[in-house]
């Protein structure tokens, strides 16, 4: 390695988990080839990178920056003053810390922050978690070195030369999810003979995904299905009392996602990028619920990227009604269909990509010293 000493790295990344987590995967191997690092995150104020980064254990600050609304709203005429302020204090935050490399995985502040840093000479590396990329890392493509995405295409969007196919970082508790399928099963206190579904809507939680299940518990019940259903923080009150509902478990949040994903044998997931790439790893059957409240309808674009190598099912919000029992009892019905899923996914993971997004920063910091 080249003789510098000290690095100091900065990373941006945030709004929603598929942004943070990742962004804290990267630090965290980082960390651990370059013990004496010195770690700075940039996030947006007010935003849950703010709480999720320090319990992490790395300082971070924040930025007054937020997106574009798609009406005319207030936010978006405030917008101007909070980017000309963020852009001022990302340079700021650059000139002090004096960064030898700067990496943003997506959301609002990485934009002036990553903006700034290229214009100070720092290396500069961004990782695109959707098939679709989001408006910042479009706008950053020109400004920094390199591009590390997880899909196919996206010489569309990005310069070629700069696009590195790494994937996703994923926990590596999902690495070996197959040894922990007893002790799932313990853990969640499943029934033998019983297939085991588990609902995932996100931290959050989905509304739509969570009105299906609740409506077809009844339906689930007849399928010899049983239920973990993370419902999320925005629905636990209101739907906790199917916890008094046979064969039917639900959770706000669920800690232990590589127990969970080892208990199940039938997923149904929305289709965010991280999402997406764990349930690759995992390997399981999966039913994709895209949201359509997301820019660009990326999740439908992602969900489609899997489903297209038959690696997965889809079933549209506005197709739920009348697709929904057909399909799921077709595959609860047919265990050779959950296993050419399960398969099918499982080829398409990329499973070093953690390792491979941090040798392209540090062939970025051998450039630098």
């Amino acid at each position: 390695m080249a003789t510098k000493k000290t690095y100091k790295i900065v990373l941006s990344g945030g709004g929603t988990g598929g942004h943070i987590y990742p962004a804290i995967a990267i630090a965290n191997e980082l960390k651990h080839r370059f013990e004496d690092a010195e770690f700075l995150f940039v996030g947006a104020k007010d935003r849950m990178e703010m709480e999720k980064i320090p319990q992490a254990g790395y300082k971070i600050e924040g930025l007054w920056i937020s997106g574009i609304q798609r009406q005319l709203t207030m936010k978006n005429l405030m917008f101007p003053f909070k980017l000309m302020s963020s852009l001022y204090n990302a340079r700021k935050i650059v000139k002090s810390f004096k960064p030898d490399v700067a990496i943003g995985t997506g959301g609002f502040a990485s934009g002036p922050l990553l903006y700034m840093a290229s214009q100070n000479g720092i290396p500069s590396l961004i990782q695109e978690q959707n098939s679709f990329p989001g408006i910042t890392n479009k706008l950053l493509a020109k400004h920094v070195q390199k591009i590390c995405v997880a899909y196919d295409g996206l010489e569309r969007f990005f310069p070629a030369d700069k696009i590195v196919k790494t994937g996703n970082p994923v926990r590596k508790s999902l690495l070996d999810i197959n040894s922990k399928t007893e002790e799932a099963k313990k853990l969640f206190n499943l029934k033998e003979g019983k297939l085991t579904l588990l609902v995932l809507g996100g931290s959050l939680g989905a509304r739509r995904i969570n009105e299906l299940i609740e409506k077809e518990l009844d339906f689930l019940d007849t399928q010899n299905v049983q239920v973990i259903w993370q419902c999320g923080k925005l629905y636990y009150q209101q739907y906790k009392i199917y916890n008094n509902t046979v064969n039917v478990q639900v959770h706000e949040f669920l800690n232990n996602m590589d127990f969970a994903y080892a208990a199940a044998d039938i997923v149904i997931s929305r289709a965010g990028a991280s999402s997406v790439s764990e349930l690759c790893i995992v390997g399981k059957p999966v039913i994709f619920i895209p949201s359509p409240n997301v820019a660009e309808d990326h999740q439908t674009k992602n969900a489609m990227a899997i489903v297209d190598h038959n690696a997965a099912m889809i079933i549209k919000e506005d197709e739920l009604e009348v697709d929904f029992k057909n399909k799921f009892s077709q595959l609860v019905a047919s265990p050779q269909r959950q296993k050419e899923l399960g398969e099918n996914i499982k080829n398409i993971a990329l499973v070093n990509a953690t390792n491979d997004i941090v040798d392209e920063v540090e062939k970025l910091l051998k450039v630098k010293s």
